[in-house]
């Protein structure tokens, strides 16, 4: 097996460096200038169409004038993550008061409104709208997900009954139905004349999809406590909420991480899907640049960039999350 899987790599990677890296063409106008640089038309890789169109792939159609603010919020969204992924910063506790703050921060920014000039949701795309629509359904997955996890396992036969048919329903039902529902059918239930965003009606979508999936993997880590942790609570005089705060849900979350950040990774990938309803990421995106008769034939190019980006992103959660079972392992 050795053997063979050097035969492997011998015969697969040195044709893969020479299509990408050698034979790569980087400025052009159009494929036929790349080709013309080419040994043969097709012997390398056309980055030209990547590094033509990259401007379109991180903004959408968001207008130029306005990109710092989109630039200003990838900013705001790197300072934000500092204080929830690290936990030895100085005056963490802001830092913190500042992440919850981000997302309604950067909505702001984004969408404009009160001293801003607005722009129009259907504008958002490419990079820009996969994380607008990921951040979002993560932040607010976690949190909604942990309530109906606890409402789920709820002594109050009302509050228990409501937890688990949102739950079984929501999990019930593929992702792309509740975009189409959330594109199409719930203008239905609203009255005449009332305009709902459709970027706003997926966000709410996506968040309570993910939100149930959530609930049953923290409903798993609460389930793997003893009952001992719990009567440890009640001993110390603890209320329900300070025990779950304190000593049940930090040993319940530690638990679920792998499958925590398993579902935060699927969601984020699922983001793809919003291009059946018309919203283009930098999948739909791409998939139209390739239309244009100057770059066509060119999806090699295009797939392996989007591929690269989300293994970017999906990869660097994977690793924080090793980084957070080691950090939080207790067994030695």
């Amino acid at each position: 097996m050795t053997l063979l899987s050097f035969w492997l790599l011998y015969t697969i990677i040195p044709p893969i460096i020479d299509w990408a890296i050698i034979n790569s063409v980087w400025t052009a106008g159009s494929r036929k200038e790349c080709w013309d640089q080419m040994p043969t038309p097709g012997a390398g890789a056309c980055w030209a169409f990547i590094e033509n169109r990259i401007g379109l792939f991180t903004y959408g159609f968001y207008p130029e004038p306005l990109r710092w603010r989109v630039n200003l919020s990838f900013v705001l969204f790197v300072l934000a993550a500092i204080p929830v992924l690290t936990d030895k910063l100085p005056f963490r506790k802001y830092g913190l008061m500042y992440s919850a703050a981000f997302p309604f921060l950067v909505g702001w920014l984004l969408v404009g409104g009160w001293g801003l000039e607005p722009v129009d949701t259907d504008q958002f795309g490419g990079i820009m709208l996969t994380l607008v629509i990921g951040v979002t359904g993560i932040t607010f997955s976690l949190p909604i997900g942990i309530a109906l996890a606890l409402g789920r396992q709820s002594k109050m036969p009302v509050l228990r009954m409501l937890c688990v048919l949102f739950i079984e329903f929501i999990r019930g039902v593929p992702l792309i139905t509740l975009l189409f529902v959330a594109s199409t059918m719930l203008n239905y239930f609203l009255p005449p004349g009332t305009v709902f965003d459709l970027l706003l009606r997926v966000l709410i979508m996506v968040t309570l999809f993910a939100s149930a999936y959530m609930a049953e993997i923290v409903r798993g880590g609460l389930q793997a406590i003893e009952k001992g942790q719990h009567e440890a609570g009640d001993s110390l005089g603890l209320s329900y909420w300070q025990a779950q705060r304190l000593i049940v849900l930090p040993q319940a979350l530690k638990i679920a991480i792998p499958n925590i950040v398993n579902a935060f990774i699927g969601l984020y990938k699922d983001t793809t899907l919003v291009l059946i309803i018309g919203l283009l990421d930098i999948l739909g995106l791409g998939d139209s640049s390739l239309a244009d008769l100057d770059w066509a034939g060119l999806a090699n190019e295009l797939y392996l960039f989007v591929a690269l980006f989300f293994f970017t992103c999906c990869f660097s959660m994977s690793r924080y999350s090793l980084y957070l079972e080691k950090k939080l392992h207790t067994g030695h």
